[in-house]
């Protein structure tokens, strides 16, 4: 018991410990040495290779052993997402046009001309909206030009892989715009092909058997409101014959304010192809000349039939002359179509139906009056107050096709319901 005593009282411990300064840095290589997976490289130069302690193996060599040894599963990751969501993460890049640079005006020449464009296959559109409805629907871009990065990142960055663009001076842009207040960004597309066109759902759900022929139509503002109405009225197709003017002439597309890319649009036909293009059993209906034909039954003269004008009558005329040579010579010409005419509220949408729409110009092309008589059609009369010479086409266009719109809405809610 003495000794033990006298042990301790022989190394009593400070009230303080001190530690010294060697002490802490062997503590703190200590915590080091551990840590460190295969190595100690300590401050002086010197490295210490660590060693597995007994029973213990390297990892190389725990990896390589047998199959029994199970290791955890760790959970798999996810591949990054495959498209970008900001401009910044898609990398795009796009070319600053230069003092003097002339593609902005190389390209400006080729789109407004109808001749380069059939042969380029180009198209131009303008304005944010009017581009974004044409992405949407699946229109080829080719390149654009924007006087603010802004205006290109409000457009979807997936659709802009392998575009040209170059970002040009607003004045540059308002030099060649076709608009009042120019919206700072244009667009070149490949010609849309409606085969390959994607129409928004809402519209291919709503869509009716009711088409649209236009037939001389040479007014751009005309034909672009018609293409509203046609796609307001839920037209299954538009067609357009040699003589119209470009659907996608410029004018047109604004005037549009975006139908071409509702409603499939067939461009520059052959009245001989026209056919081809219409459901089996549709019946084909032209606009009667508001009112003209009721103002003018006295005779049953060519004057009296169809939508036409001084150019067309001047026409007919010559057309009447030859038919009283042949009568002189036994040989008669029914060369004139004889269509019924109805009034335009009456029901003429039993089967699958066309409507033929005139120019205030040209008129009716005797063409339509033929393709008319041989699906059993009828001239379709919008009466107007006496003494009216006649109405705008796409006025007369938006009445009709509204009033088929209204009639096949009519004819299938008794369907609905028996089937319900």
């Amino acid at each position: 018991m003495a000794v033990l005593v006298k042990g301790v009282g022989w190394a009593p411990r400070p009230l303080l410990p001190v530690v010294q300064t060697w002490d802490l840095d062997a503590r703190r290589w200590v915590r080091a040495l551990r840590r460190s997976p295969v190595k100690v490289l300590f401050p002086s130069g010197q490295v210490l290779d660590r060693k597995p302690g007994p029973g213990k193996q390297p990892r190389k060599a725990a990896a390589e052993a047998g199959p029994h040894v199970q290791r955890p599963k760790q959970p798999p990751q996810e591949p990054p997402a495959q498209t970008p969501s900001t401009w910044e993460e898609s990398g795009l890049r796009y070319d600053k046009a230069f003092p003097g640079d002339k593609r902005l005006s190389s390209v400006m020449t080729v789109v407004k001309s109808r001749p380069f464009r059939e042969k380029q296959g180009k198209i131009l559109l303008e304005g944010r909206r009017l581009i974004a409805d044409a992405l949407k629907a699946g229109a080829v871009p080719k390149t654009f030009f924007f006087s603010r990065l802004e205006y290109l990142k409000e457009l979807p960055v997936d659709k802009l892989k392998g575009v040209s663009l170059i970002k040009v001076k607003f004045e540059d842009i308002k030099e060649w715009s076709d608009l009042v207040t120019p919206q700072g960004i244009m667009g070149i597309f490949a010609k849309p092909d409606h085969v390959k066109m994607t129409f928004p759902e809402t519209q291919l759900r709503h869509s009716l058997p009711l088409l649209l022929i236009c037939d001389n139509l040479r007014d751009p503002g005309n034909l672009g409101t018609i293409l509203r109405s046609a796609a307001g009225a839920g037209c299954s197709k538009v067609l357009l014959t040699k003589g119209c003017v470009d659907a996608w002439e410029p004018k047109v597309l604004r005037a549009g304010m975006g139908a071409h890319f509702q409603v499939p649009i067939v461009n520059n036909l052959d009245w001989e192809t026209v056919p081809k293009y219409l459901p089996n059993d549709t019946r084909v209906h032209v606009a009667d000349n508001c009112g003209f034909y009721a103002q003018t039954q006295k005779s049953n003269k060519a004057t009296d039939h169809g939508w036409v004008c001084d150019q067309q009558l001047a026409k007919l005329h010559k057309y009447e002359e030859e038919e009283d040579e042949d009568l002189d010579t036994g040989a008669s010409k029914d060369w004139l179509p004889k269509l019924e005419v109805q009034s335009y509220d009456s029901d003429w949408t039993e089967a699958p139906a066309a409507v033929v729409i005139g120019g205030e110009t040209h008129g009716l092309s005797v063409e339509s009056l033929r393709l008319a008589e041989s699906t059993g059609g009828r001239r379709l009369l919008i009466p107007v107050v006496p003494g009216v010479d006649s109405l705008n086409s796409a006025v007369a266009a938006s009445i009709l096709l509204f009033e088929g719109r209204r009639q096949l809405r009519l004819k299938a809610a008794p369907a609905s319901r028996g089937g319900s």
